[in-house]
């Protein structure tokens, strides 16, 4: 949870979330209304997420987009992205890579020209080179483990550093965040991540519902509410145009993930060890995040996959309104 002296820092403030109708961007949206702040939300989603929020349709790929929204911004929540399955990022990586690279690029700098009085920018665990435990002073020299997509979020933090080095900047912050699950993840059956693709075949009562691997891979979840607090956070304190870690604070195994969902719902699963588990493990050190801007996730694991499976079971459609970098063109 975040303290309400934080909180009280946002109020009467004008705030940009770019990506706002996203998974941690509509949890920034929500807690800043709630903190009084003046909210606009600049997305190619066709939906709204909270109605005290103005909502920009616009693409962040035209920089002079980018110079009108965040003009006479306070702050800036530069969180928009795209997400996708590890097959769909082989298959499509310029669907990835190239709409990354605009938008960060076009946003970062459209705020350093209308001089934004804090940043912060959301990177992703990919960005790191591959390792089992990820710490912010380590893994940062080799290739990062996600390819095309983490190329991309390294070139914005690089640009980041750029503005340091040449312009002494220190308002721009970053942060890392590990796999973020929660309400308004992305649900769409042909490019979604694991836990939304669990829960979609679970609720097409798929008998029984095959997971790949033998269960044993680690993986650290975070809820998306945890790490929107984290991203606030970050700006609100700062990290000196360098990253903290947003993290659960714990791996989970792919196994322990799917019993946790079969507590609470009725199906039946097996794995299949004919496919591939994936890196044994991946989770992130956030000790430094609780040092430097006082992260502290608190959600478990079953109460947040309860209420992202509730968020589900009663906007299976939202998907369709959203920005699908994915369908060629």
């Amino acid at each position: 949870m975040i303290r309400e002296e934080v909180l009280k820092y946002f109020a009467g403030s004008n705030v940009l979330v770019t990506g706002g109708t996203g998974l941690i961007g509509r949890q920034i949206v929500n807690i800043l209304c709630d903190a009084q702040a003046n909210v606009k939300v600049a997305s190619l989603d066709k939906i709204s997420v909270d109605s005290r929020a103005e909502h920009i349709l616009g693409d962040l790929a035209d920089f002079g987009f980018c110079r009108k929204i965040t003009k006479d911004m306070d702050f800036v929540f530069h969180v928009a992205g795209v997400k996708g399955s590890i097959q769909v990022t082989k298959a499509k990586p310029a669907s990835f890579f190239v709409p990354l690279l605009m938008m960060n690029t076009n946003v970062l700098e459209a705020c350093r020209l209308n001089k934004i009085r804090k940043i912060v920018y959301t990177s992703s665990i990919g960005a790191y080179a591959s390792a089992e435990v990820f710490k912010e002073t380590e893994n940062l020299d080799g290739p990062p483990m996600d390819m095309f997509p983490g190329w991309a979020k390294r070139m914005a933090e690089l640009q980041i550093k750029a503005y340091k080095l040449q312009y002494g900047l220190e308002n721009f912050s970053v942060v890392r965040p590990c796999n973020v699950y929660g309400p308004g993840d992305n649900f769409d059956p042909d490019n979604a991540m694991v836990i939304p693709t669990l829960m979609y075949r679970i609720y097409q009562k798929e008998n029984p519902v095959i997971v790949w691997g033998d269960g044993s891979a680690i993986r650290d979840f975070a809820y998306s509410r945890d790490v929107a607090d984290g991203v606030i956070l970050a700006l609100y304190h700062g990290t000196k145009s360098s990253f903290v870690n947003l993290g659960s604070g714990r791996g989970y195994s792919i196994k322990e993930l799917v019993e946790t969902l079969h507590s609470f719902l009725d199906f039946n699963y097996e794995f299949d060890t004919s496919k591939p588990s994936g890196f044994p493990k991946r989770i992130m050190d956030i000790s430094l995040a609780k040092k430097l801007i006082d992260y502290n996730p608190t959600t478990s694991l079953l109460d947040g996959l309860k209420e992202t499976w509730q968020w589900f079971v009663n906007n299976q459609d939202e998907y369709l309104n959203k920005k699908n970098y994915f369908k060629d063109e």
